[in-house]
């Protein structure tokens, strides 16, 4: 009887390890990820699929708010050693020394060199030319964006109509022509960002860099041109104290937009997919070409990566979710149903079709596209800087001084430069 147990038990434990998926353990990671529109559903919804082909993996969404989530938790987080196994990060650079390099374990490296080509170098510590430690999930392109219903209501003509090359003061001028015909509280506003800041500052000459290619903001007489109108700007009415003056990190007037109480608004790509749910056509908003000054007309390009965790204990199965998420086919179904700019080469020789009726939307994405162009190469140098978070922080909370009055202009300009080399030769161990 005891032999007939044994026997009769050894035969249903290989009936169990022989049914699909009982084999082995099924492996649970952890992706961090946080949405400026639909694209946590979408995610959500490929990662269902993977699954559905890879019985042995499951994928943890955990959606958290971008700037307590992603700006300031992540980071101590990834410090102390906690953090997920993928992650949606906008500080691409700055948080390169926790990415795993997936390429010991990728089935075609070459194929990420050739889709994604430099924007790889995004994700990498200097000096490393050669891993490959996630992907853009888009590329976005800072710009402003207006809403043409009001300045046709005003009766002022939108100035992008009569030339491309139209500069701030031009901008700002019949901004306040609008805002004051309709009484709108705003005529113009900014993200509380100093990459937002930096597009301006380059198009009116700001160099960022000294001749050793040391971030340098002092004596940088464009930077200091563009911050002179900026703060100003907050002094006499033209921008609200409320998204500068009133935030200690990043902040949005996406929803003052949204409420036609902003006329022209700095922000960037990103923003399509969420006006488009959001505001839909309930007034005409309009991506516009970038003011021009004396140093071109440029934004910044820049995006969000989602990228693999070096501490994440399941390496391999981590890189076959970023193969599959990366993969043309998908990656495209992610851009045409988010309406983001794909960071692939063969996307963008092929063309996404974006899923969206809404004429406004594809207007604007074809803008932005075109704006790619329009691009300094100061602008590239910038986002591809790995401490350029640093040059932005600093410029965002110094600036922010100046509006408040708590630093004159020169002396913030002076501090950011401090902030600049001090945080650095921290980092240098100096």
């Amino acid at each position: 009887m005891r032999q007939f147990a044994m026997v009769t038990m050894l035969a249903t434990l290989a009936l169990v390890l022989a049914l699909p998926g009982m084999a082995q353990d099924v492996v649970e990671l952890r992706m961090t990820w946080y949405t400026d529109g639909n694209e946590d559903e979408v995610m959500r919804d490929l990662l269902d699929r993977f699954e559905m082909e890879n019985s042995d993996i499951r994928v943890v969404m955990d959606n958290v708010p971008y700037q307590a989530g992603i700006l300031e938790a992540l980071p101590v987080q990834l410090e102390a050693g906690e953090g997920p196994d993928m992650a949606r990060v906008t500080n691409l650079g700055g948080l390169a020394g926790f990415y795993l390099d997936m390429s010991p374990w990728l089935s075609d490296p070459a194929y990420w060199e050739d889709s994604f080509g430099g924007t790889l170098g995004w994700l990498r510590l200097a000096g490393d030319t050669m891993g490959i430690h996630g992907f853009p999930t888009q590329l976005t392109i800072t710009g402003p964006i207006i809403n043409r219903t009001l300045f046709e209501q005003a009766g002022v003509a939108v100035p992008s109509d009569a030339s491309a090359q139209v500069t701030w003061e031009e901008w700002a001028a019949a901004a306040n022509e609008v805002a004051d015909a309709l009484e709108i509280p705003f005529p113009m506003a900014m993200d509380r960002s100093g990459h937002r800041f930096a597009g301006p500052a380059i198009s009116m000459g700001a160099q960022y860099f000294d001749g050793e290619g040391h971030p340098t903001i002092a004596g940088d007489e464009g930077f200091r041109a563009m911050a002179e109108l900026f703060v100003n700007w907050h002094l006499d009415g033209t921008m609200p104290l409320e998204i500068w003056a009133a935030n200690t990190g990043y902040a949005g007037a996406n929803e003052e937009f949204g409420n036609s109480q902003v006329v022209f608004y700095m922000s960037g790509s990103w923003q399509v997919g969420q006006f488009t749910d959001q505001i839909g056509d309930a007034f005409d908003w309009e991506v516009v070409p970038n003011p021009c000054g004396a140093g071109g007309c440029t934004g910044m390009p820049g995006g969000a990566a989602l990228v693999a965790i070096g501490d994440t204990e399941h390496p391999e199965e981590v890189t076959r979710v970023m193969e599959y998420l990366a993969s043309e086919e998908i990656l495209g179904e992610f851009s045409a149903r988010t309406l983001f700019i794909p960071a692939h080469k063969g996307l963008a020789t092929s063309g996404v079709d974006f899923e969206t009726d809404l004429d406004l939307a594809m207007n604007a994405l074809v803008t932005f596209t075109a704006q790619v162009g329009t691009l300094e190469q100061t602008a590239f140098d910038l986002q591809a800087y790995p401490n350029s978070r640093i040059v932005f922080d600093a410029s965002r909370d110094r600036l922010t001084q100046a509006i408040v009055g708590e630093l004159t202009l020169d002396q913030a300009i002076e501090r950011i430069q401090e902030d600049i080399d001090e945080q650095l030769a921290e980092l240098m161990g100096g």
